[in-house]
């Protein structure tokens, strides 16, 4: 296999390594230390790596031990830090999972397969993750027999139940034994989210190193790491080796190069002999060519050090168990588990095979096969740091060069905590995350303290175990799938006209519809002109609506509102204010009563959600007596606002009965030959009209409009209209400090009631204020000049600020300002620039609303066409996935008694589809949701990708609320492969592209 190393070309074997790789070649300097410069080699075999750190692609910093060989791979030496390559082209297709099961098993090791084998025994549902491409743990870097065959044959007869995840690695473990793990896959990461039942942590030890003068030539390597490049990839590391053997293993170690063919030259004991490695020689490169033991000097270019074993406790910590340090091991150990968690084999402490296996089966009856490892262990040497004369710094962090020095520095200047230590040293900060250095600067710092390792402790072990790419984290949530994008039924129509849009919270909304060549500002001028003297159309579809029914739905809405709808007539409109329970404006709508028990409340678009949540609290935790339901039916509309002196003739074309409507007044009325509602309504101060038909018919709806002579504005538009009539919009002239009477909206306030949310609060002293702010109308000096929006208002341009401009266009400016009064003379500053301005009445336009009524009908505009559905939807289908979209069927909301037909979506709350006889408290939401249909073998593989749920037969219910990527969906299982997903029509277009993306995937 070809790759390139700092752009030289080297080859390598399948299998390999990037570190295995370099080292078959006899590449010794990986890279330069962080601080210091220093030459580093590869000191282990594993994600613990601190040394040989390189960037790959478009990855800045990767560990070479943990980065597969493949053909073509380019990689580029690092000095300690990550570098991004703005040029290098990143084709990864990174994603999410989810996935569910009663055990978890962490690590494919002997202690892990042994706990999966068992708890499959048992009947649960498994799930086995391991960071190796090849399952087997220390089993693969080692030469031990089981039942007298090579241990991997074991491996390969063990019957696995459940999922197995290769090449994933676990990164952090939360509250609810909730672990997110890495899977590394051929086209990206995947981000796999799990809950379990409980979990086995087998997650294995870490070797640790000594702190040495000279520890840090390369050439200088963990013990087990070399025994692991000889076994498992037959490259010998060096060719004479000294093993500095602080435990057992380190023998092993030496037994295993001695058969690679590595020239042991010496075998240093400190446990018997007392000898100790006291320092390291090496050549004009700075690579090892020779060890010092005491007055001894031996020849060698590679040194094994075994300095002892520590159990890799991260996720145990992370799940908030309490570690322990055991004395004989010389290291911390799992205690005190905080979850339902048990952690088995090394990372317990257990480092034999036979006992690791015996352990992971955890007393299941199972066979534990024979090993032919040495007897029982002895303890390791407590040594940790090595001290000599020579000049050589002695390193305990190779990562972030931190010498011992520095840390007898740090304990110098008082410091007794090791999470301080840390702070100050950086020790343990790197892309390793201590893993080499942690406890070598615990047991530096208990020699320095003159306290026991224990007493010192450890610092704490925070996810993620190894560093995971921002790509990773976000998957496929890029781009144009970042964040669910909300569109009405005209958007395809809008971006034919080649409107520009804006976001209004989720949705995408035209801003404004230019024609060749005109500049925002003239196309407004354009359309506030068609607006004012002829015939203009917006779409209004992203209104909030809410249909409010039950008997006692016009209490809750005196309750609600600052003024009265229990008074108000059928068939009849009134705007409203509602507030918070402070007194401040919380939205603002119009509300029709359709029937005696039946209303539609209209929410401003960024708000819609937060109302009918609003609501929701109020009725069922303040007023659960009163007999009322909400249902959001802002998708099942499609609202298109028709406005100007003429648009009662393009009225009376498509909607004949609903031309002579009366100002704040409702008909129900076909539509172009479509059950639909028009609304009298005006927020421009002209004669305006809402046009309401169900979803599918909107664009056909708009167009029609369109072709009858009516001019597209946008939202840039429709603010200048409502400016100039001095109409406040919630979020723009409010800010959550901001009353109903601040908006001179006095006349708003009922005093026939006896109580609605807010009221009390409107008589508190602060309230009522006399130089509170208030809502004024701004005239500059220049006509040419438009202020800025949130410019500061002061006398002279000099403090105090008297208050800011809240909206500013070229025809009206609002502002909100305290003790001014009309006429006043005041200084707009903003930028640095200072504009002097009139105060002036809100009301720039038309104040006395002769307006309102529109002209004479001179003619009404014959339209041929016909109003036909559409589908946003699209449609896929490959050898094991179908997805398409369902033929339209009637669909109902259903709140209060059980309907004995439908899904539940929750207490006393059913969707019913298809053919039915709707009751009197049913809710026609046939237009409200699209239902795509996902079918296949592999449609439970694309739904995992984004759907946190578990979805197991023996879990899911058949249906349920939940998300979908970042839509919220209803997912119902129809068969085993055939799923329905109801998405609300808003999100169809996202929730099909992330569909389609997630198929693609696979």
């Amino acid at each position: 296999m070809r790759f390139t190393f700092d752009g030289r070309p080297l080859r390598g074997e399948p299998g390999d390594t990037l570190a295995a790789a370099l080292l078959r070649n006899g590449v010794r300097v990986v890279g330069r230390s962080v601080e210091l410069g220093r030459p580093r080699g590869v000191f282990t075999a594993g994600p613990e790596e601190p040394n040989a750190l390189v960037r790959v692609g478009a990855d800045p910093m990767l560990a070479a031990t943990t980065v597969e060989l493949y053909d073509g791979l380019e990689a580029w030496s690092l000095r300690g830090k990550g570098r991004v390559d703005l040029d290098a082209v990143d084709e990864r297709r990174c994603d999410k999972g989810y996935l569910h099961c009663d055990v978890l098993v962490v690590g494919g090791g002997p202690a892990g397969l042994a706990a999966a084998v068992a708890a499959g025994h048992s009947g649960a549902r498994v799930i086995l993750v391991d960071d190796q491409p090849r399952l087997g743990g220390d089993l693969l870097n080692s030469r031990v027999l089981l039942d007298g065959a090579p241990a991997l044959d074991w491996v390969d007869g063990l019957e696995l139940p459940g999922r197995v995840l290769t090449r994933t690695t676990a990164v952090g473990y939360y509250d609810h034994n909730y672990v997110v793990a890495v899977e590394r896959r051929p086209r990206g990461e995947r981000l796999w989210h799990i809950r379990a039942g409980s979990v086995v942590l087998a997650t294995g030890a870490h070797e640790r190193s000594v702190a040495f003068p000279g520890n840090d030539r390369p050439g200088v390597m963990l013990a087990s790491s070399a025994r692991t490049y000889a076994n498992r990839y037959g490259v010998a590391a060096g060719r004479r080796a000294v093993v500095f053997a602080c435990a057992d293993s380190g023998y092993e170690a030496a037994r295993d190069l001695a058969a690679a063919g590595v020239e042991i030259v010496a075998i240093v004991d400190p446990r018997g002999t007392g000898q100790m490695v006291t320092g390291t020689t090496g050549d004009a490169d700075g690579v090892l060519n020779g060890v010092h033991v005491g007055a001894l000097h031996y020849e060698a270019d590679l040194l094994a050090v075994a300095g002892g074993w520590n159990p890799a406790v991260h996720l145990f910590s992370q799940s908030r168990g309490q570690v322990r340090f055991d004395e004989a091991l010389q290291a911390f150990v799992p205690g005190v588990s905080a979850q339902a968690e048990r952690s088995a084999g090394a990372c317990r402490g257990l480092y034999g095979t036979r006992e690791a296996i015996a352990d992971g089966y955890a007393g299941a009856d199972l066979p534990i096969p024979e090993c032919d490892e040495d007897g029982p262990r002895r303890p390791p040497a407590a040594l940790w740091t090595v001290s000599s004369e020579e000049d050589e710094p002695a390193f305990a962090d190779l990562h972030r060069d931190v010498t011992v020095a520095d840390l007898a520095r740090a304990a110098g200047t008082g410091m007794r905590s090791v999470e301080h230590v840390k702070r100050y040293t950086t020790a343990g900060t790197g892309a390793d995350q201590g893993k080499t250095s942690g406890a070598v600067v615990v047991g530096v710092m208990s020699a320095l303290l003159g306290a026991a390792p224990g007493q010192v402790g450890t610092t704490t072990f925070r996810p993620p175990y190894t560093p995971v790419s921002f790509a990773t984290l976000a998957g496929r949530d890029r781009g144009e799938l970042s964040d669910p994008v909300r569109t009405t039924a005209m958007h395809d129509a809008h971006v034919a006209l080649g409107a520009v849009f804006e976001d209004v919270g989720q949705w995408k909304r035209p801003h404004y519809f230019p024609r060749d060549g005109e500049s925002m500002e003239a196309a407004v001028l354009r359309e506030c002109h068609a607006a004012r003297t002829a015939v203009a159309a917006m779409d209004a579809s992203t209104l909030g609506k809410i249909d409010i029914r039950g008997a006692d739905a016009g209490e809750f809405l005196d309750r609600i509102y600052t003024n009265m709808y229990s008074t108000l007539a059928v068939g009849a409109c009134r705007y409203g204010v509602m507030c918070a329970a402070d007194g401040m404006v919380f939205d603002d709508g119009t509300t029709t009563r359709l029937a005696d028990e039946h209303f539609l409340m209209t929410t401003t678009t960024g708000n819609a959600a937060a109302v009918l949540d609003w609501l929701e609290e109020w009725r069922q935790t303040e007023w659960p007596d009163l007999d009322v339901s909400f249902t959001s039916v802002t998708d099942h509309w499609a609202t298109v606002a028709v406005a100007g002196p003429r648009a009662r003739e393009v009225v009376a074309a498509i909607a004949p009965e609903a031309a002579g409507l009366a100002f704040m007044r409702y008909v129900s009325t076909p539509v172009l030959g479509v059950a639909g509602r028009v609304f009298r309504i005006s927020f421009s101060g002209e004669l305006a009209y809402e046009v309401n038909v169900p979803r599918r018919y909107g664009r056909a709806l708009w167009e029609a409009v369109l072709e009858l002579g009516a001019v597209p504005y946008g939202t840039e538009t429709m603010h200048v209209l409502r400016a100039e009539k001095g109409f406040a919009i919630v979020g723009q002239e409010t800010d959550g400090t901001v009353t109903p009477q601040d908006l001179g909206m006095s006349w708003l306030i009922s005093e026939r009631k006896p109580d609605y949310v807010g009221k009390r609060s409107h008589a508190r002293p602060d309230t009522l204020r006399a130089d509170r702010k208030r809502l004024v109308g701004l005239l500059p000096d220049d006509p040419a000049v438009v202020v800025g929006e949130g410019a500061q208002l002061t006398v002279d341009g000099s403090a105090p600020m008297l208050g800011h401009v809240t909206s500013s266009y070229a025809s009206a400016a609002l502002a909100l300002a305290r003790n001014v009064t009309t006429g006043d003379r005041l200084t707009a500053v903003s930028g640095g620039v200072a504009h002097p301005v009139t105060v002036v009445e809100p009301v720039f336009y038309d104040p006395g609303n002769t307006r309102r009524d529109g002209d004479p009908v001179t003619g009404v505009p014959v339209y041929a066409g016909e109003c036909r559905a559409e589908s946003p939807a699209a449609r896929f289908e490959s050898a094991s996935v179908r997805l398409r979209e369902l033929p339209y069927e009637p669909m109902w909301e259903v709140q209060g008694a059980d309907p004995g037909v439908g899904l539940r979506l929750g207490p006393s709350w059913w969707l019913v589809t298809g053919d039915a006889t709707p009751g009197p408290r049913w809710v026609d939401v046939s237009d409200q949701r699209t239902v795509l249909e996902l079918s296949g073998p592999a449609a439970h593989d694309v739904l995992i990708t984004g759907c946190p749920i578990d979805l197991h037969p023996s879990v899911f219910p058949g249906h349920a609320q939940t998300l979908l990527g970042r839509a919220s969906v209803i997912l119902e299982r129809r068969s085993p492969d055939t799923y329905r997903i109801y998405v609300r029509s808003s999100f169809t277009r996202y929730l099909t592209e992330w569909l389609l993306d997630a198929l693609e995937a696979l």
